[in-house]
Formats: structure tokens, sequence, C-alpha cells
């Protein structure tokens, strides 16, 4: 891959530094500059958007020059988000977090965390079994928005509603086969909101 040595060369930075952005030992990315190994394609996402460039130039692919001259065509930029583990869209399952793997998505969603969704509670907000829900960290919702709620040591993913003239929260499911939750009084205390769903992704099949 010469194209990412005269690239690293036009930015002024060293192997040790694309190296550390990148998370990789030096001498793994002199192998990918050489052309010696291959990198993944998360890794050549990575290096697109540190040089800021498409994945075809890091390839040394030829392209249309022109094409990115267009007004309406946007660059995509992505940017890693941790996968924490599981959230249920049915009955609620024990939270636990899965440190270690991450989901790539567009750097303009606003988002801490994402969780895979389990069950079928969600599917009338589109949200299905397997998709990545994106998480933005907050303890509170507004009224009517889906969010990620820790029950005890459960966590579920359902639409919140108030009620706060009886003092009643409640969790909503998507799917006429689950029951909705109500939490009034001391049950309130076993509530967590863990933050909203700001986005999903849908498994490419």
């Amino acid at each position: 891959m010469n194209n990412l040595r005269e690239l690293r060369t036009k930015k002024g930075v060293y192997q040790k530094d694309v190296a550390s952005y990148l998370g990789v030992e030096r001498t793994t990315y002199v192998k990918y500059e050489r052309g010696d190994s291959e990198p993944s394609f998360e890794t050549l996402c990575k290096l697109a958007d540190y040089f800021d460039v498409s994945v075809d130039k890091i390839l040394g692919r030829k392209t249309n020059d022109n094409f990115y001259n267009f007004e309406n065509v946007i660059p995509l930029h992505t940017k890693k988000v941790p996968l924490l583990g599981n959230i249920a869209c049915g009955e609620p399952i024990f939270a636990e977090e899965e440190h270690g793997e991450y989901v790539f998505t567009s750097d303009s969603i606003d988002v801490d965390f994402c969780l895979r969704a389990q069950g079928d509670s969600m599917i009338g907000a589109r949200i299905y079994d397997g998709d990545i829900v994106f998480i933005r960290r907050q303890d509170m919702v507004d009224d009517g928005e889906i969010a990620a709620v820790l029950i005890g040591d459960e966590a579920t993913l359902k639409r919140v509603r108030y009620d706060k003239e009886a003092e009643i929260l409640s969790l909503y499911p998507e799917n006429p086969k689950y029951k909705t939750m109500h939490f009034v009084g001391k049950d309130l205390e076993q509530i967590k909101i863990l933050g909203k769903a700001v986005a999903f992704q849908s498994e490419i099949k």
C-alpha cells in the first residue's frame, strides 16, 4: 500500500503516530505500508478517517475525482462505539457488560455505547432480535421515548411513559403479546434509566 506512505508524508506524521492511532504495534503498521500485510476492513476505515480520504484511496484504487466534488455528496466518517452486551426486547435479562467489542457507526450520532437487542418486544418500533441499539447515556428521558432501563439487576429496552399525577412510571413494549410494566411507590426505587435509544442498526443479511 504505497499510498499509505504518501499520505503519511503529506500529513507530516511518523509511522509510530499512525500505529498509536490504530492501536497496533509500529511493526504491524510498517507491514501495512510495505504491503506485507493486509489490514482488516475496520482498520481500513480508521486509516481513511485518519488521513481524511476514501478507503479506495487507501487501497490505491482508481476513482473519479469529480465524484468527490459534487456538492450533494458527503464523505462518511465513522467512529467505534463500545458494545456492552445484550438488552432485553422481551422479558428483562440479567444486566452484564461485555467489554472489548466495538461497533462502527457514523460519527454524526451522539452516542456513548451500544447494546444488542434480544427478543421481539420492540418490533413495532422496527427494532428486531439481533439489532444493535445505540444509547446516549442520560438518567432521564422524555415521556414516550425509548430507553435502556435497569430494573434491579435486569436490563430491558422499552418505551417510557410517565403519569405524574399518579406518580407511575410505565414501560411499554411495541408488541401486543407482551404486557406493560407499571412501577409506583417504592417499586420506583429499583428503576434506573441507563440512557436514551437514539439509533439502531440492523444486521445485513
